[in-house]
């Protein structure tokens, strides 16, 4: 073989190595990927039924509910739709009702939520950025839904 054919194989050997590192890069980084969503995008159908997501919004008035064994069921709403989530573990110092919180899961079966990881607001003016775009998008939604109904109406 001559130097030149040997190079022309080193740098196609080079190449296909990186593009094998960055294709198992990619994978490794999408599925590590969790979007966030609302509870009316949840509803909606927009949320992936089989993938990890965030839901993030606020914590229902009255809804949360402990039971035994660290399980506890809440509702986590956008001011437009509702969603049960079911959390088995030590739920966050600062999780309360009426608060911002993001939690992490999947979708069950009977369209709650599961959640792996419950996070909290950490202070009185913060809210995770993902709660507010939730309940902007929540106000939004009802919002649009007066207007329609309104002018249905006349």
């Amino acid at each position: 073989m001559k130097a030149r054919q040997k190079r022309i194989i080193l740098v196609s050997l080079g190449l296909v190595g990186v593009l094998v590192a960055a294709g198992l890069l990619t994978q490794a980084l999408q599925s590590n990927i969790a979007y966030s969503f609302g509870p009316s995008q949840v509803i909606a159908g927009e949320a992936p039924k089989d993938r990890l997501f965030r839901l993030a919004g606020m914590v229902k008035k009255d809804s949360i509910q402990r039971g035994k064994d660290l399980t506890s069921e809440f509702v986590v709403t956008d001011n437009a739709n509702e969603v049960v989530v079911r959390y088995t573990g030590i739920l966050p110092d600062l999780f309360k009702e009426g608060q911002g919180t993001v939690a992490k899961g999947r979708l069950a079966a009977d369209g709650s939520f599961k959640a792996e990881e419950v996070l909290a607001k950490h202070d009185e003016s913060y809210m995770p950025p993902e709660a507010m775009e939730a309940m902007q998008k929540g106000k939004q939604i009802s919002a649009n839904e007066i207007q329609a109904a309104a002018s249905s109406a006349k």
